[in-house]
Formats: structure tokens, sequence, C-alpha cells
């Protein structure tokens, strides 16, 4: 039995046909650089009066499952937290290159099993009815991609073996923060410092009287677009449409080429008022915070699309 080393750690994915339920195969392993998912269950005081000044043994609470992963923005791996997060796509063959269309307007989402392991110990932690509730993203001129996926699970079961058997995997083509690009109406974006942004599906536990002391599901709530973006003050384009309240479609793309891409697209986005500030003698800079809708009935408040070669996810 060795000491557990991150270096070694992997992580295994499967979506379920049933929630709570564990895939017995169809498991792919995801690059990850780090993950609080697990299981915690706390304890509770004892309360009983007139057995002396030393307390009795505590009660055991119920159990809690969640966590966040961050794991890279890449080509292809990248597809199974967007189809956890926004459910399966409508998929495009054109001569061997695929676009996954993703949308965020799915009445009913996806769960996984997901299974973090650290082989020297030997330890494989099963998290089940795994549900993707967040995607944070964060832009800027350099560095990697990476995405920040906050997740809600029902159970943990620890064992000695894995229970994910061989997982595929897929080569790892990270998009870097050169290639990002920021469009309003199909127009790049110019002199933007960074950009942040975070999708939620506002899921809500269901928190139900069980023998178990698991939750009884996961049901989505009313989705949210928020972040924020930082730009050299050298126009008052985005400063006169937050002024007159009118939306504009907003696009967050990452590209390595033609065949190779992902972009975030919001046809509808407001930007609040921004407080105007100089802070010193150095450049300008204006921060316009964002929040998207539908721009429509039967309209979607987000799409993301990823091409590349898979055929599906």
């Amino acid at each position: 039995m060795g000491r557990a080393m991150g270096i070694n750690a992997s992580m295994a994915l499967a979506f379920e046909a049933t929630y709570g339920t564990s895939p017995a195969s169809g498991y792919k392993k995801l690059p990850f650089i780090s993950a609080t998912l697990s299981a915690e269950q706390g304890l509770i005081a004892d309360d009983i009066i007139g057995t002396g000044r030393d307390p009795s043994a505590p009660s055991r609470d119920v159990i809690n499952v969640n966590g966040d992963v961050v794991v890279p923005v890449d080509l292809l791996n990248f597809g199974n937290w967007l189809k956890l997060l926004l459910g399966a796509p409508t998929s495009v063959n054109a001569s061997g290159t695929y676009t996954h269309t993703f949308g965020s307007n799915l009445q009913a989402l996806p769960s996984a099993a997901i299974e973090i392991g650290n082989p020297e110990v030997p330890s494989y932690a099963m998290n089940k009815g795994v549900m993707a509730n967040t995607l944070n993203i964060r832009m800027q001129r350099s560095g990697l991609v990476q995405a920040t996926v906050g997740l809600i699970g029902q159970n943990e079961v620890v064992a000695g073996t894995t229970g994910a058997g061989t997982p595929t995997e897929a080569a790892v083509t990270r998009f870097n923060q050169f290639q990002g690009s920021i469009k309003r109406d199909g127009t790049p974006l110019g002199n933007v410092v960074s950009a942040d942004f975070t999708y939620s599906n506002n899921l809500e536990q269901v928190e139900v009287i069980r023998a178990d002391g698991l939750i009884g599901g996961v049901d989505p709530g009313k989705a949210s677009f928020t972040g924020s973006i930082v730009a050299r003050f050298d126009s008052l384009d985005l400063f006169n449409l937050a002024v007159a309240g009118t939306a504009s479609e907003i696009a967050f793309g990452f590209e390595i080429g033609a065949s190779s891409k992902l972009t975030f697209t919001l046809p509808s986005v407001f930007l609040p008022r921004p407080k105007r500030e100089i802070s010193g003698p150095n450049g300008v800079q204006a921060t316009f915070a964002i929040q998207a809708s539908r721009a429509g009935a039967g309209t979607k408040m987000l799409t993301a699309a990823l091409v590349n070669n898979v055929a599906s996810y």
C-alpha cells in the first residue's frame, strides 16, 4: 500500500441510464487538473442532558456529494462536460468534421457516474448520480484555458478496485488563451483585457426523507449566464449599449483552426451601466458586467458549438 499522489490520480466518466446507478461499461478517461468531488457526512452533537458534563457519542447526519472539478478546455474531451452540463448535442457531419451544438433550454439533463482513483492505495471512489450545476471559464491574454465545473451527486462508493473497467481515452489537444476571441454582433471586440463567464443550471437538490441519508435527485432550475468583460476605455460603444439597455449578441470562442474550435454564443446580452473610474496615471479600463437572456420565445439563451472529428457524444 502506497501513498496517493495527484500525478497518478485518474478520473473516469460514464453517463447513467438510470439516475444514481453506475453503468457497468462505457467509461471514458478524462483529463483533469484538480477535483474536490466527494461525499461528506457530518456529525450531530449530543443534546441529551442529565448525563454529566461529558457528551454522549454524536449521531451521523445526512450524506452530501458535491464539489468542483477543474478541467482543461480541450478539443475532444471537453464535449463530455458540455453534454453533462447542457444535455446531448445535435451533431452534423461535414466530410468527417463534426459540429456538435449544445443548447441551454433542455427540460431534462443527464447524470453520470464519475470515478476518481488513487491506484497507489488502492482507492477508487465512484460518485453516482452526478449532475453539472455550473461552468466557469476565464479568458485572458496568455496561458492555458481551463474550466471549473460545479457538480452535485447522490452517493459515493469507495472500493479497492476500479468499477470503470478499462476506460477509452482520447488525445488531449488544449485550447490556449491566445487563440481566444470575443465578438459582438459578429465583429471582434477590440482592446479586451480579460473576460470571465459563468453558466448555471441552478440545480435544486431534492432533499427527501430516506433511510440511507441520500438526496432523492436533482431538478434543473432557471438557467443563468453572467460574467464580466474588462476592456481598455477607447470608445463609448459598450457604454452606450449599457445606458440604452440594448441587447446585443456576444460570442466567446477559441479556435485552433476551421475544423477545431469552440464557440459560446449568446444572442441576447444586456450590460448594466458601469461605474467609470480613473485609478491612476496608467491606461483607463472599464469593467462591464454581462447578463444573458433568451432572445424570444422558443430560443436558446446559450449555444455552445464544438467542432472536431469526434462522431458523437
